[in-house]
């Protein structure tokens, strides 16, 4: 009870735009659950909800009377009353029963109040098929409505042949006022003189309709026409003259014949020409074979149109005499038939419209509606807002404007698979249900927060609290986007550093003591190979000359150009001022390469570490022990100079204490690197399936990054693009599967639904403000109900009523994949490399493909 009222006190006065319903939704299937643990359906549901509403006030009730018989509102809003009286084995009987919601057959009625009238005379449904004739011996008569009346519309049968329920689509329509007078019990008897006026009137219109069906289906063939056609056909028959010419002459003699019908004329006519004629070879005719005894003879001269052959103009005027007048009395019965039988129409229709019937009006105000099939689909509801005098729609997190017109075509049923399933009336008299509040000191309206007791008002207000302070944060996350896209898009020119980083120009202190920290592996391995080559060829060509034969890491070149470039000062102020001029040379060109803004091919991040914790802002001490860790490598030691200054580096390292989360964030920042970049290329290489892992962890792992700094990841929103678009094209495939009907194909792309893409439709709904990744959401699952409905194998129809609840699972919560894909082990080089190659392809991409 506290939860739903913490819910609703939410959906009055809550800032949101939606209120998440999860706590209470949890206690209620605790409280709901049952044997057979399977998804229950709105009828169901509000069942239950009602009984355990109304236990919980009853409770409450009886703990706070007062020597009074405590009041229940569940039971004085939702419940009413009505009178069972019938025969059984000829004993009369009278039974006053309460009800919450009152169920109705939608088979076989057209509208409410034949539902309505099935449910409540002498009489009830025994078989789908019976005609709704048989007699169960009781009436039944309302005593007592609720001020909220609801209807329980069943469309469930049983289809024994599959052993499983079946949803009826079959149209029911239902008014928007609904007159309630002629169930009660205090006009039973108006109504039931009513009910035989009408019993008595469709009686003669049964009679009426059979007499028009025969002047409208007249003949006593398989083929029927009106009758008034008939005599008209008659009527033009009489009147055509003959006009004569032979049959030949309508005849292309030069098409060669197309069935037994042609042939008979053509060998006709080329008798009739003689032996010459038939004589001629023809490539693409048969030969006549001339049989005298066996053909047919030469028929007489025939009218080209059907017309009499021999008629007076005495018989032609009486004959079209007689027609005419026939013709006109067959119109004349015709049309006094169809206005007797509107004007019954019209008399049932209005039989309950008299003043004394229309006293207790029930106006529409809810309607709750289902699509898809029995065991699963979707619900959402239509919900009359009295203030607007307009209908609004509610469907998920989503709330819209409305019209009757929509609300027709998605709750009457025969359109698509959708359908109303529980309708909710309102008692007109009732006008304090839907008036607003007044403050009874001050007369003024009250409205939201006002509505509310004292401690559901600061509940709303201390959530309101928090979605503010959400607000801002996201704007902050907005904010950051924004700038990271602005730089993106900006021109290359070299900007001036941040405030942090050109306290890093200044010259390198080294203050703290420590021990080592390593950079990635891989940069060692490189390094080592690298130099122990370059040493091996000749300690004579200097390091500048060694750049021109041996392959190095991004980062040893920068170290060797450095050091040539400090020689110089190396040779007249000895090696601590030649580490000095080295190490300031390589700083400076890294902080260049920070400032740039390249193209989305060259990532100086990959190539420097250094780059990237400059971008990052990371601590000075940070930035210079990366510099002395590549300054100090034991392989840079193959001339006299690279070992001074490397010895000097080595002694300066041990100065600055080590700080291992720098290195560890800058290996995540590469690992994330090739998730994306092998995800990209599989995905181009129209791999999805292995494409689409990649793409999750890389996106997630990316997130987490950019959480941490603007610079720290990639583009994100180049990377949520091809996860989504990997997702689209997996459905698209796991669809093409099951469309083909094949057992095993079909097994095959439900299992790739279930195992690979259901998983992952949490990870694009957990961010609402992600439009495209809800759309694309939508796009999947609307695909899959597309097939509701459609006709199936009932293996399919059983697979797909068994997989669409979990596709159409509203929940954000994700689960989590077993393992990783696994990372190979790539170069720098090789990692900068096919980086580039990827985001180059990518760039040639039009704009609206991304």
């Amino acid at each position: 009870m506290r939860e739903l009222r913490y819910l609703f006190s939410l959906l009055v006065s809550s800032k949101r735009k939606y209120v998440d319903p999860s706590r209470a939704v949890e206690i209620l299937k605790d409280a709901f659950k049952s044997n057979d643990s399977q998804q229950q359906d709105v009828s169901e549901f509000t069942h239950k909800l009602l009984d355990w509403l109304e236990d919980a006030f009853q409770i409450k009730a009886e703990e706070e009377r007062d020597g009074e018989k405590p009041k229940n509102p569940m039971v004085e809003l939702f419940y009413g009353r009505f009178l069972a009286v019938g025969v059984h084995e000829g004993k009369k009987f009278e039974n006053t029963e309460m009800f919450g919601q009152y169920p109705l057959q939608v088979n076989g009625f057209k509208d409410l109040h034949e539902c309505l009238e099935a449910a409540m005379i002498e009489g009830e449904i025994e078989s789908l098929h019976s005609e709704n004739s048989s007699k169960s011996g009781q009436e039944h008569w309302f005593t007592e409505l609720p001020p909220v009346l609801t209807f329980e519309l069943s469309r469930f049968e049983f289809n024994q042949a599959l052993g499983r329920p079946e949803k009826i689509h079959n149209k029911l329509e239902f008014p928007p006022c609904l007159y309630m007078d002629r169930y009660m019990h205090k006009n039973r008897e108006i109504t039931r003189l009513k009910r035989d006026e009408i019993k008595r009137l469709k009686e003669h219109l049964t009679v009426l309709q059979q007499r028009l069906e025969r002047y409208l289906s007249y003949g006593s063939g398989p083929k029927r026409f009106p009758l008034a056609d008939v005599l008209q056909y008659a009527l033009e028959f009489a009147s055509s003259k003959p006009v004569c010419t032979s049959p030949v002459e309508d005849i292309d003699t030069s098409a060669p014949p197309s069935g037994p019908l042609v042939t008979q004329p053509m060998q006709s006519t080329m008798e009739h020409q003689g032996p010459s004629s038939s004589s001629e070879p023809q490539s693409n005719q048969r030969s006549v074979i001339h049989k005298p005894f066996t053909q047919s003879r030469i028929p007489p001269d025939l009218p080209m149109h059907p017309a009499p052959r021999h008629i007076t103009d005495e018989e032609l005027t009486v004959l079209e005499g007689c027609l005419h007048r026939w013709r006109t009395e067959v119109e004349t019965d015709t049309r006094d038939l169809q206005d007797s039988i509107g004007r019954i129409h019209r008399t049932i229709e209005l039989m309950y419209s008299d003043k004394l019937m229309t006293q207790v009006p029930y106006r529409l105000h809810a309607v709750l509606v289902h699509e898809g099939q029995a065991n699963a689909g979707h619900y959402w509801a239509y919900i009359f807002d009295h203030n607007e005098k307009r209908w609004m729609k509610y469907n998920d997190i989503s709330v819209t404007k409305s019209s009757w017109e929509e609300l027709e075509r998605d709750s009457f049923g025969g359109y698509r698979n959708a359908s109303a399933y529980c309708l909710m009336y309102i008692n007109e008299h009732e006008q304090h249900l839907i008036q607003e509040e007044y403050d009874k000191e001050t007369g003024q309206v009250l409205s939201g927060m006002d509505t509310l007791p004292p401690d559901l008002k600061e509940f709303v207000k201390e959530d309101n609290r928090r979605f503010e302070k959400e607000i801002e944060e996201w704007d902050k996350e907005q904010l950051r986007k924004a700038e990271q896209e602005k730089m993106r898009i900006s021109q290359k020119t070299i900007k001036p550093p941040p405030a942090s980083v050109s306290a890093a120009v200044k010259e390198p202190e080294y203050l703290e003591q420590p021990t080592r920290a390593e950079l990635p592996e891989e940069t060692t391995e490189e390094t080592t190979n690298a130099i122990t080559q370059a040493a091996t060829e000749s300690e004579e060509k200097g390091p500048e000359a060694v750049l021109q034969t041996v392959m190095m890491t991004p980062n040893m070149q920068g170290i060797i150009m450095a050091i040539g470039k400090s020689r110089n000062v190396y040779d007249m102020c000895g090696p601590e001022a030649g580490f000095f001029k080295a190490i300031k040379t390589e700083y400076a060109r890294l902080l260049k390469l920070a400032q740039e803004d390249p193209p989305p091919e060259t990532d100086y991040r990959l190539q420097h570490a250094v780059v990237y914790f400059i971008q990052s802002q990371a601590p000075k001490k940070i930035i210079e022990r990366t510099l002395l860790e590549q300054f100090a490598d034991r392989n840079l030691s193959f001339d006299e100079r690279c070992r001074n200054i490397m010895k000097v580096a080595q002694a300066k390292l041990e100065m600055i204490k080590p700080d291992e989360r720098w290195h560890k964030e800058y290996k995540s920042f590469r690992d994330t690197t090739m998730y994306i970049l092998i995800g990209l290329e599989l995905f181009q290489n129209k791999s999805y399936v292995e494409a689409l892992l990649y793409l999750i962890f890389g996106y997630q792992y990316n997130k987490e990054l950019l959480s941490r700094g603007l610079y720290r990841g990639h583009d994100e929103e180049l990377i949520s693009h091809y996860r989504r678009e990997c997702l689209l094209k997996l459905n698209e495939k796991a669809a093409a599967m099951f469309e083909s009907g094949d057992v095993e194909e079909v097994c095959n792309g439900l299992t790739l639904m279930n195992e690979l893409i259901v998983p992952c439709l949490p990870m694009l709904l957990i961010d609402e403000m992600e439009e495209k990744d809800i759309i694309a959401v939508e796009d999947m699952r609307n695909r899959w109900c597309s097939y509701l409905g459609q006709e199936m194998e009932s293996s399919l129809q059983e697979r797909l009523t068994d997989f669409l609840p979990k596709l159409l699972d509203c929940s954000t919560e994700i689960k989590g994949f077993n393992d990783l894909p696994k990372l190979p082990n790539f170069s720098t080089h090789e990692l900068c490399e096919r980086f580039s190659r990827i985001m180059l392809s990518l760039s040639r991409t039009p704009a609206d493909g991304r």
